[in-house]
């Protein structure tokens, strides 16, 4: 992305930091891997901004780190030979990042089992689930599988099965949200249904059980493509966004929990001996707990 600085006498850290919603530590980063340039020319971080400076930034941060093996609690829900499926809690970050290198499912997963070297960063990961979304997940031990696994989520062959409480009732029984989702270019953080260097994206669901003395709706949703966020965003954009969600949802206050989002079931033919494998788990306790209070409530 590029811009041009309209302030004066400023460290171009923190104007960018305020402008751009990028943590300071990652420009700093950014400026030592020569990713922001200003006027054409490489600076430091301490370098003043100057009105009208051309300022060049390529966020896409390289990065080498040696990933820690953590013993942390994890729930091991299938193991063979070949490959894992982890029920991950909510709060947990799947994989290291920059600033975030250690507590991740993936410190977890290392201090137990071997697994796929294709990527030193985020070894066996497959496929992601949100921080604070819970649920199955699949991780591979050995470099074929994960290949071939890869190879079946771009081609549709795994099946995903999600349960989302969202706020509002949903008054047809189900629904397909076909729209394209990519980068919201006033937040990087966010992701929105945009034409806008946007990938297709299409989310099935129907609703479970309606709750109408506290406005909400328990869905079931399937997942014809893996895109970031997805289902967060798919909902909202209808006007039914997950309850409890910090960054898509209507109400100004969350709890720690997180929004009420949960991988619950995954079907597929095992890559390696063909088997059918399918697993499901039940809900978390917080968000067990919340149904049956608003379900004691009608």
């Amino acid at each position: 992305m590029e811009l041009e600085a309209c302030e004066d006498n400023i460290r171009i850290d923190q104007y960018l930091a305020s402008n751009l919603k990028i943590s300071r530590s990652k420009i700093q980063k950014l400026i030592k891997q020569n990713k922001i340039l200003v006027n054409g020319k490489n600076i430091n971080s301490s370098y003043l901004v100057k009105e009208k400076d051309s300022i060049l930034i390529d966020d896409d941060l390289d990065f080498e780190v040696s990933v820690d093996k953590e013993n942390i609690p994890i729930d091991v829900v299938y193991e063979d030979d070949y490959l894992l499926i982890i029920n991950k809690k909510s709060g947990m970050v799947v994989h290291p990042a920059p600033g975030n290198y250690h507590g991740t499912l993936v410190n977890a997963l290392l201090y137990r089992f071997s697994l796929s070297n294709l990527d030193t960063v985020r070894p066996g990961i497959v496929h992601r689930i949100d921080k604070d979304t819970s649920g199955l997940l699949v991780v591979a031990k050995d470099d074929k599988t994960h290949e071939l696994l890869s190879d079946m989520i771009k081609e549709k062959k795994i099946e995903r099965i999600y349960y989302a409480l969202v706020d509002g009732i949903i008054p047809h029984e189900t629904g397909t949200i076909d729209a394209p989702i990519g980068r919201d270019p006033n937040n990087r953080e966010k992701m929105k249904v945009t034409d806008i260097n946007s990938k297709n994206a299409i989310t099935h669901f129907k609703v479970l059980k309606r709750f109408p003395n506290v406005n909400q709706t328990l869905i079931e949703c399937k997942l014809e493509t893996g895109r970031t966020h997805q289902i967060r965003v798919h909902m909202a954009y209808i006007g039914y966004p997950i309850y409890n969600d910090p960054v898509y949802g209507k109400r100004k206050e969350t709890t720690e929990f997180g929004q009420f989002l949960h991988s619950k079931k995954i079907t597929f033919i095992h890559p390696i001996t063909l088997e059918r494998i399918e697993k499901e788990v039940g809900l978390p306790k917080e968000f067990q707990d919340y149904l049956e209070k608003i379900n004691i409530q009608e």
